[in-house]
């Protein structure tokens, strides 16, 4: 798939000084997992086996392939150009189209959103079975809902620092539920509790094939699997990241696979899928049926701290992208204010919060995971194409080569997955498209003001970023 020796990464200057480079191919491959684990398998497993019935892990399997195809073209960027900036540098360097490389990192910016709103409902169905209340119902989950998501602006503004080792407990963490579900369901097939019957048994609403079941949701499931594009913006700080990152972010990516691929099918061989489908804890339920003396209490404070992690993150990144546009002359100023003795930007994280707030009351977990899964399928699509194009851009060192028909299948899979052909709910399309147009009156009226009024022009450099994408 091409060499990946040679240059190692682009020379510091005075104005853009050389980051420290503290990540070798272990901590880069914690990074890698423990941004694909979360909220994803730990709160939709049982959507998606509504939707397809007893097969629930064939559609994480081929949300893993669909992002394996990506993450090919992620490399080759990665490695030809490492530097930081991700998504958006890559389309500005490829096309140099304004509006568009605006509307993509607005685009990562509304996962991030869509991500931490689903992370807070899946917190709270977590929080009333931890805390010994039982599932709870409307108005207390939606209460608990905006009040978690208040603490994480709280905390927010405050300013948190984001390290590599906080970044290993973490994960840890969530692996460590994961492996508990995988252990559980090990034990319930040995024994022989498990029903391994429904791991064929598809789900086939009336007028649908098995293909239509599945592609909807494999849309869906597609949620789990992000977060490994994140890696990307930490190449100016990993040790000769043209040589270590095509071999760790594909070792990584298989090991969630993995690892979700095993989760579907645990879950499903304890709990039938109409009775895995309901509520927002699904691995909950799994572990009641396999391990009756487990403490539950204790897996449900596992899943909090996880998807608790991925709700912050989200938040950070959302805020950050804002503030980094408004200094760009690309959103209105006040955006990019910041508390004085904090230095938080505390317009732009008061705006996202409220933008969560309504989120989390106007969609429910399915939505806001097939939102997110649907903004950034976009998004990957575009990048499948601008690796092609960028193949006219020929640099000195060598670096990862993806074969041609890789980008070009993971392009048209995004766009199918994307489109209204696979099923996907016309909720995902609402959602996504209120929050683009919400975006791209903030980039008009930003632009109105620039030329009328302050007599300014927008040089907007997406390499000023860090347009991370959502934690799973």
């Amino acid at each position: 798939m091409g060499d990946t020796s040679g240059a190692t990464a682009t020379p510091a200057t005075a104005d853009r000084p050389e980051l420290k480079r503290v990540m070798g191919p272990g901590l880069l491959l914690l990074f890698v997992i423990g941004d694909i684990l979360g909220t994803g398998v730990y709160a939709l497993t049982g959507k998606v086996a509504g939707q397809v019935g007893g097969a629930v892990w064939l559609p994480f399997l081929c949300a893993f392939v669909v992002a394996l195809l990506t993450a090919t073209a992620y490399l080759e960027l990665v490695t030809k150009y490492p530097k930081a900036g991700g998504a958006a540098v890559y389309t500005h360097k490829a096309f140099g189209i304004h509006i568009l490389t605006f509307m993509l990192t607005f685009a990562v910016m509304c996962s991030g959103l869509t991500s931490a709103s689903s992370a807070s409902k899946a917190f709270t169905a977590n929080f009333f079975v931890a805390a010994g209340i039982g599932k709870g119902h409307g108005t207390a989950l939606l209460i608990t809902a905006l009040s978690f998501m208040t603490l994480i602006a709280i905390v927010n503004l405050r300013g948190v620092g984001e390290s590599v080792k906080a970044n290993v407990v973490l994960t840890a963490v969530e692996l460590t539920g994961l492996l508990i579900v995988i252990g559980v369901g090990a034990w319930a097939l040995i024994s022989g509790d498990g029903d391994t019957s429904r791991l064929t048994e598809f789900k086939v609403p009336a007028g649908e094939s098995p293909f239509g079941a599945v592609t909807a949701a494999t849309a869906l499931a597609f949620f789990a699997m992000v977060g490994f594009e994140d890696s990307v913006n930490m190449a100016e700080e990993t040790k000769d990241p043209v040589k270590i990152f095509p071999k760790v972010m594909l070792i990584g990516l298989s090991i969630t696979g993995v690892i979700y691929v095993a989760v579907a099918i645990s879950a499903i061989t304890l709990v039938p899928p109409e009775k895995l489908s309901k509520g927002d804890a699904p691995l909950l339920e799994v572990i009641k049926v396999g391990a009756p003396g487990f403490p539950v209490e204790i897996f449900a404070w596992i899943t909090m701290f996880a998807v608790a992690n991925s709700a912050l993150i989200n938040m950070l990144m959302a805020s950050r992208l804002l503030y980094g546009m408004s200094h760009e002359k690309v959103l209105p100023g006040p955006l990019g204010r910041v508390l004085h003795k904090r230095r938080t930007p505390w317009v732009a994280i008061i705006f996202t919060t409220l933008l969560a707030f309504v989120l989390i009351g106007y969609a429910d977990l399915t939505a806001l995971g097939g939102t997110t899964a649907f903004l950034l399928l976009c998004v990957f699509a575009i990048v499948n194409v601008a690796v092609l194009v960028l193949r006219r851009d020929r640099v000195e060192h060598k670096h990862f080569r993806a074969p041609t028909v890789l980008p070009v299948l993971g392009a048209v899979l995004c766009v199918y997955l994307a489109s209204p052909l696979s099923g996907r709910a016309t909720k995902d399309y609402e959602i996504a498209g209120w929050l683009m147009l919400l975006g791209l009156a903030l980039w008009a009226l930003t632009w109105v003001l620039n030329k009328y009024v302050f007599k300014r022009k927008a040089d907007f450099d997406p390499s000023h970023l860090d347009p991370s994408g959502p934690v799973n």
